[in-house]
């Protein structure tokens, strides 16, 4: 959790307790069934060559060429082989990935869906590589490589060794029904080879590798191997700050996902799982690598290793991450793995049945998921999804979803907003007793609780919907934060990216703090509505500065949030404005009249003020008897 998010958070509570205090008595689809693997017609669509990228601007990860061992001295079956490889191009509706003979790994893998922070329109007549998100980090040559020991105790990483491979032209496409299989065969003697297979499905995020060890119980030493994921996940967004606080590693094992995160600067994890792993994966804020073996054993396992870092395009964390797979030591081994890359779509992600849907990120309420998750899946992101089967412009979403939480949550705040009124207009009362009484704190406290008797009037009614609210609050938090399907959506005006903040004038200065680099146009419209709020809500003279402080508080630590989740603050405070207002100017129920007495039990706080009085007396006739 970044600094201005906890801050958020501390002023929240600040908030409820200071209410409390003053208001209180005083003391996607599943991938297709494999079929024929169809190798079709070399791609003339992109024009483009991988040698002509240009550098991303500002923070952005800039693409790199491949760092390639030129080879080494040593000699032997698993020599490091000098130069670069071959690159084989494979794109689909989805996805546009480069695979590498050397290591027979993934190069670079484009999803065509998704743009950079710097792009606004993806017709732009620009190289297709630079105006769409890359998500491998492409220093080290590329990735999915597997690690063994052979029976002469030398580590081997089949990224640095040279593969033949099953296709021959430089591009292919993959139609939307169908599917392409490229195998890389790796021979380590004759008889004797290591095989990666990998099948693409036109529509669908998550693809197939076989790894197979022909012949090879001889040569490999130990009970395991492992399939590794060694550089992380590339960072794609503008705040590297934000982006990090979402990255993290983690693997589903035992019935719960196990995280991995180095949230700290300088900091270095590493952690070792032993024992059936169901998926191990690595994410940014909005997308996510996930490698996951058909058949987990309970002899597997896995291993991370994660370090944060603050380079010259900003904060960083980068993650390795390992599977365990046994080895039998038999002739031939085949072993199948899901390896998905793509967005963290939850209803996607939910979609292939193998848990993979635990890597997104509902957030929490006080450290307990139980509370925001359900909310956030069974509640929020429905009604989210099905309003924009009808209303296109996630900006109109937000907007009606805004409108439809406030009439769910109207039962709640109307109770609040009834007891507040009251309790303003007792406020005279109570004043004008606390003149009367006021050498006597006891009485005053006695006189006030017989006030809130007479009236029918729960001192804590105003705060109790409040906290009921809070996990809602919360959930709405986390869901506009981390929800890709607003991710550079524009609304209207001058708000092109609802995932970002609304910039409207960058500040040559950093206010401390606050951290504020520029003005924003929701975050003080958002502002303004809570001045209102305050205005209308707040009658006793101690509590005025709270009017004026409150809203110059939150409109700063706002300006650094999401357009998406400004908007939505702002309209449920319009909303709320507005019920407010309606509830203020309505005759009859809230009127303060005294309450027809009953033989009903009395409340909580009468019983706790009784019980505060009798123990009060008891202290004074104490006294007394000492003096004695």
């Amino acid at each position: 959790m970044d600094k201005q998010t906890t801050l958020a958070f501390i002023l929240i509570g600040v908030i409820l307790v200071i209410w409390l205090y003053f208001n209180a008595p005083e003391p996607q689809e599943p991938p297709p069934t494999s079929g024929d693997t169809t190798l079709v017609e070399q791609n003339k669509t992109i024009q483009d060559s991988p040698e002509k990228e240009i550098a991303a601007p500002l923070t952005s990860e800039q693409p790199s060429d491949i760092i390639e061992d030129p080879g080494s001295s040593e000699t032997g079956p698993f020599a490091a082989a000098a130069g670069d490889g071959r690159i084989i191009t494979i794109e689909s509706d989805l996805f546009l990935i480069e695979m590498n003979t050397k290591g027979a790994r993934i190069r670079k893998y484009f999803l065509k869906d998704y743009k950079p922070w710097y792009f606004k329109d993806l017709s732009e007549d620009v190289s297709f590589y630079q105006k769409h998100v890359q998500l491998v980090n492409t220093g080290t040559g590329g990735d999915f490589n597997l690690v063994f020991v052979t029976k002469e105790g030398k580590l081997v990483n089949t990224s640095k060794l040279l593969f033949e491979t099953s296709l021959y032209h430089p591009r292919y496409t993959i139609p939307t029904d169908d599917s392409l299989t490229v195998a890389f065969t790796y021979e380590v003697e004759p008889g004797k080879s290591i095989q990666k297979i990998f099948t693409f499905y036109g529509k669908d995020y998550e693809s197939k590798v076989d790894v197979e060890f022909n012949n090879m119980s001889e040569i490999i030493s130990g009970y395991t191997y492992d399939v590794e994921w060694g550089t992380g996940i590339n960072f794609v967004e503008r705040n590297s700050v934000d982006e990090a606080t979402y990255s993290n590693a983690s693997a589903y094992s035992g019935e719960e996902q196990v995280i991995i995160d180095a949230s700290s600067e300088g900091e270095t994890v590493t952690k070792d799982i032993n024992g059936k792993v169901d998926w191990i994966g690595v994410r940014n804020k909005y997308f996510a690598i996930i490698i996951a073996p058909d058949n987990p054993s309970a002899e597997g396992g896995a291993s991370f290793d994660g370090y944060n870092k603050n380079t010259q395009y900003g904060v960083r964390e980068y993650y390795g991450i390992s599977l365990k797979v046994p080895f039998n030591n038999t002739i031939d081994q085949k072993d199948q793995f899901g390896l998905y890359m793509g967005p963290l779509e939850f209803n996607r992600l939910e979609s292939y049945g193998k848990n993979y849907d635990a890597i997104y990120d509902f957030g929490s309420f006080f450290g307990l998921k139980i509370i925001t998750r359900p909310i956030s899946q069974y509640v929020l992101l429905p009604l989210f999804t099905f309003l924009h089967t009808f209303i296109p412009n996630y900006g109109f979403v937000i907007v009606v979803f805004s409108i439809i939480i406030k009439f769910a949550l109207y039962p709640l705040t109307k109770q609040s907003y009834k007891s507040m009124k009251k309790m303003q207009q007792l406020q005279p009362k109570i004043k004008e007793m606390k003149e009367k009484y006021k050498d006597d704190q006891q009485k005053v406290q006695k006189e006030t609780m017989k006030l809130y008797s007479t009236y029918g009037i729960n001192p804590a009614g105003g705060c109790m919907p409040m906290v009921l609210q809070m996990p809602i609050l919360f959930a709405l938090f986390t869901f506009f934060n981390v929800a890709v399907e607003i991710r550079n959506e524009p609304f209207i005006f001058w708000i092109t990216n609802l995932s970002a903040p609304d910039i409207l004038i960058e500040l040559p200065f950093t206010l401390p703090l606050f951290g504020v680099q520029y003005i924003t146009g929701l975050a003080p419209l958002l502002g303004i509505t809570m001045f209102f709020q305050q205005k209308m809500s707040v009658r006793d003279p101690s509590q005025k500065a709270l009017v004026y402080v409150m809203p110059i508080m939150f409109t700063l630590l706002f300006m650094g949030w999401s357009s998406g989740l400004n908007l939505y603050y702002f309209m449920f405070n319009l909303l709320s404005i507005i019920q407010q207002y309606y509830i203020n100017h309505k005759k009859g129920e809230e009127e303060l009249v005294p309450v027809k007495k009953s033989n009903q039990k009395k409340g909580f706080m009468s019983r706790m003020m009784e019980a505060a009085e009798k123990q009060a007396q008891a202290q004074k006739q104490g006294q007394k008897k000492r003096r004695r």
